[in-house]
């Protein structure tokens, strides 16, 4: 099995995928010092020991593509976000603070949401104008 981003995005849940990587995380100190290759003969698992990571290739891989996994399904229910706060009256300029941008920034963020999710047939096209309709006009730079 090759380790993908899409192989695992349907194998865990957001939560489930937080923890896998939060775990995984932990037991590699990340040390510049490790930056070497380990030249070890495949079924010596002896020459682990002499190491400040317990990682293997697979699981390294893992590590990354839980990263990019965790990315994606964070940035899939930002659109879930920016909808209910608009619904409940948020202004671009409170978005925007939420997120550490400017609000024509943030409503680019939710341009750029709803076409994510029109190519990925999460919305269609009436609930993609429905949400446009919701942010209103860009706000000035």
């Amino acid at each position: 099995m090759q380790i993908t981003p899409q192989t695992l995005e349907q194998e865990f849940s957001l939560q489930t995928a937080a923890t896998r990587l939060d775990f995984l995380s932990r037991r590699d100190s990340g040390a510049a010092s490790l930056d070497t290759v380990a030249e070890r003969d495949e079924d010596d698992w002896s020459s682990l020991l002499e190491q400040s990571t317990s990682l293997d290739v697979p699981e390294s891989l893992e590590l990354l593509a839980l990263g990019e996994v965790i990315a994606r399904k964070a940035h899939d229910s930002q659109l879930v976000g920016f909808r209910a706060a608009l619904r409940g009256g948020a202004s671009w300029e409170q978005i925007a603070a939420a997120l550490d941008v400017t609000p024509a920034e943030a409503w680019t963020s939710f341009d750029r949401a709803i076409e994510r999710q029109e190519r990925s047939a999460a919305l269609d096209a009436q609930a993609a104008a429905d949400a446009r309709r919701l942010a209103g006009a860009r706000p000035a730079s």
